[in-house]
């Protein structure tokens, strides 16, 4: 709304003009966004502190975890109002795509909210009933899908890109509607399952951020969608902006939440931020292209179902601890050591993704 505000007075300071460029305004996202969260987060520790909303800690875990018990928590909270609000500023509202990525952040968010308040502040050990918090998740996901399915763009909407393979384009139909939803859920319950150690989740999440930023703006600037032969969707490229403000507001909170951490994400973060993740992909056309570069949440969701499944089926636990990070902890991996190590791989997986673009 400020940078729409500021680029109308271009016919009178002409440098205002900078404010129609979806690069720059990006760029002022990330700066905006990091300012207001290293803002508020000293505030916003404080006031946890005296609220006494702190992490609660399970005895079964990895015993170096317990000094952690009463650290505040629910700092996802100020990664969401920087989030919003630079939206609110650089963003272009007349584009559609970004009120839903917004809608869907902070409907997720707002369900994280609700689960993590009955926990820490109502004391409720179970929290939000996993029929209301799924029920949630999958309402938000089948609006995204049903707006893509009637909203088509070139008759483009339904089509499923596949990495590596220029000619391989899936109409999925109706059927779309489902994996969209499946896509926001999964990803969003993905990043929750990551979100153990200091700094673990947030980091990937500003990775995947940075390359979701780049496919989003090639994906709507005509040229280079038909020079990388994308799929052009007019307006995607807005969502730059959205995830420039990610960015920002990821460093801001990673500021506070790096090892060892003084605040946590909680589920109002996670739940959200992978929502977010989830609602770009299915937006831009790269869904499959998410599990790519998001591998670490992959693999740690995996790592959970599997152990799940393992001790149901066989009473016989795959890992030591799931999900993975914990597997990792208990073979005596110093906890830095765990999250570099997924920051690395996040790292190469965010080049293989990009290289994506090329390799077709």
């Amino acid at each position: 709304m400020l940078g729409e505000y500021l680029y109308s007075l271009h016919d009178q300071v002409s440098a205002f003009n900078v404010f129609r460029y979806i690069t720059f305004r990006a760029m002022l996202s990330v700066l905006t966004a990091l300012g207001i969260s290293l803002a508020i987060g000293p505030f916003f520790i404080r006031y946890m502190q005296r609220r006494n909303v702190g992490q609660q800690i399970r005895e079964l875990g990895p015993q170096s975890h317990l000094p952690k018990a009463g650290t505040p928590t629910m700092g996802g909270g100020m990664i969401l109002i920087a989030v919003v609000v630079t939206a609110l500023l650089w963003g272009d509202w007349r584009n559609p795509y970004i009120p839903i990525v917004v809608w869907v952040t902070v409907g997720l968010g707002l369900l994280g909210f609700t689960d993590d308040y009955l926990k820490l502040v109502a004391r409720n050990s179970r929290g939000l009933a996993a029929r209301y918090k799924f029920g949630g998740q999958i309402l938000l996901g089948l609006g995204v899908g049903v707006f893509l399915y009637f909203h088509r763009v070139d008759g483009s909407s339904t089509v499923l890109a596949v990495p590596f393979f220029k000619n391989v384009l899936p109409d999925l139909g109706s059927c779309y509607i489902p994996f969209a939803m499946l896509v926001i859920v999964a990803t969003s319950n993905a990043v929750n399952l990551t979100d153990g150690l200091d700094g673990l989740a947030i980091m990937p999440v500003i990775i995947c951020a940075v390359v979701f930023a780049l496919i989003a703006y090639v994906a709507g600037h005509v040229k280079l969608a038909e020079y990388l032969n994308l799929i052009y969707i007019p307006g995607v490229g807005e969502l730059s902006v959205f995830l420039g403000a990610m960015v920002g507001a990821g460093l801001g909170f990673l500021w506070f939440n790096t090892y060892p951490a003084t605040v946590f994400m909680g589920d109002i973060g996670s739940l959200s931020l992978g929502g977010a993740l989830g609602t770009v992909a299915v937006l831009a056309k790269h869904e499959l292209l998410l599990a790519v570069v998001g591998g670490v949440f992959v693999i740690e969701a995996v790592s959970v179902i599997l152990q799940v499944a393992s001790f149901k089926l066989f009473g016989r636990r795959i890992f030591r601890m799931a999900p993975l990070h914990h597997h990792f902890e208990m073979k005596g991996w110093p906890e830095p050591k765990v999250i570099v190590r997924a920051w690395i791989v996040t790292i190469v997986l965010g080049f293989v993704a990009l290289s994506t673009l090329k390799l077709r």
